[in-house]
């Protein structure tokens, strides 16, 4: 039990450290090149337990608070990047001063944190697509629906797609996709059932058992054999950048459904959980445990990007009202969304926490 805990708080340390310590690096890389003095490079917040200058000022330190981590830009009255003191600076203070760089460059540096912890998933995906290898559902077919135009076709459980209106056939996915883009026509299908290879012509169906018109074709067969396959590093990258992709659009998809009600709050979590998945993922070995990191490093970069004032999406919110309005918006009108923001972050904190508290066995077996 204390070893499994242990276990657990070490995973989701190493998980955390490592996605802030890429996030916060992406703001300090991109600030660097533009020109900006950075003074605080922190991983956590709180009282700092140790750190360090480096020669061009910066104090790199670990702050008692794990959860989080922040840089500080000279000419920042805060971490939260409010400015402060512009007016006293000389000249080569205000040439080093992140409020007063042009927009472009604020915008880059604001981006940069959330931009590079997608890169850093698409990376991690392609680590494991060339070495675990990728997953794919070869076209086997697993099992045929009843009465659908799969069964009407012939098409029997274990047979194996070749070509599908002569177009050669690997995996389950082309399968689907061809099936979609062809409509509810006729299709000529080489199937392998055992040493014989036959041709079966099946018309997908467009309506349901009840008549109703369907979204996409329905041919009614599932595939489930998994195979992986190892990529070159090409490939591998460019599957890693889908990967990342579909992924950014799951999340935003769920999101949608958050906010039309569509699916509940409840199912959130929050740090809690993912420190339990992330002791989960490690368990089941390295390449389980970087995919687990991808993962989050993907919700890390797109959730940063919402426009909250308080996240790097409400920086780059400010921004483009700037843009419009030619002059920046006012500390007051910053202060208040920040305001509104911290409120919004803290509501979520607590949402997510409280579902993390009720999956708790200990809770439940209190409440029994």
């Amino acid at each position: 039990m204390i070893f499994s805990f242990a276990f657990t708080l070490v995973t989701f340390l190493i998980l955390l450290t490592i996605l802030v310590f890429v996030h916060e690096w992406g703001h300090y890389f991109v600030a660097r090149r533009c020109g900006v003095r950075v003074e605080v490079f922190s991983i956590g917040f709180g009282r700092e337990i140790y750190g360090w200058n480096d020669r061009h000022g910066t104090r790199w330190k670990i702050g008692m608070i794990p959860l989080g981590g922040y840089v500080k830009f000279f000419g920042d009255a805060n971490a939260a990047s409010m400015p402060g003191g512009l007016e006293a600076m000389s000249d080569e203070d205000r040439a080093q001063a992140f409020p007063l760089k042009p927009l472009r460059q604020r915008v880059a540096i604001v981006a940069a944190g959330p931009a590079v912890n997608l890169i850093f998933a698409a990376l991690l995906f392609s680590g494991i697509f060339m070495t675990a290898g990728h997953p794919i559902v070869t076209a086997e077919i697993t099992e045929v629906t009843p009465d659908s135009a799969a069964e009407t076709a012939g098409i029997e459980a274990g047979d194996v797609v070749l070509s599908i209106n002569q177009q050669p056939i690997q995996t389950f996915q082309e399968m689907g996709q061809l099936i979609v883009s062809n409509g509810g026509v006729p299709l000529e299908l080489l199937i392998s059932r055992g040493e014989l290879e036959i041709i079966l012509i099946a018309t997908p169906r467009m309506v349901d058992a009840d008549g109703k018109p369907l979204d996409l074709p329905f041919l009614g067969v599932r595939g489930g054999t998994v195979e992986y396959v190892t990529l070159g590093p090409a490939a591998a990258l460019i599957e890693g950048t889908i990967t990342t992709g579909r992924i950014m659009g799951l999340i935003m998809t769920t999101v949608g459904q958050l906010l039309t009600g569509s699916v509940s709050t409840d199912e959130l979590g929050g740090p809690i959980k993912i420190a339990q998945i992330s002791g989960v993922a490690a368990s089941q070995g390295l390449d389980s445990f970087i995919w687990f990191m991808a993962l989050i490093s993907v919700n890390l970069g797109l959730v940063n990007l919402f426009p909250i004032p308080l996240l790097d999406g409400g920086h780059l919110l400010f921004f483009g009202f700037e843009a419009i309005r030619g002059r920046p918006v006012s500390l007051r009108m910053q202060e208040i969304g920040y305001m509104i923001g911290f409120t919004i972050v803290i509501g979520l904190l607590l949402v997510v926490t409280w579902n993390d508290l009720s999956s708790l066995e200990i809770w439940q077996n209190l409440g029994q």
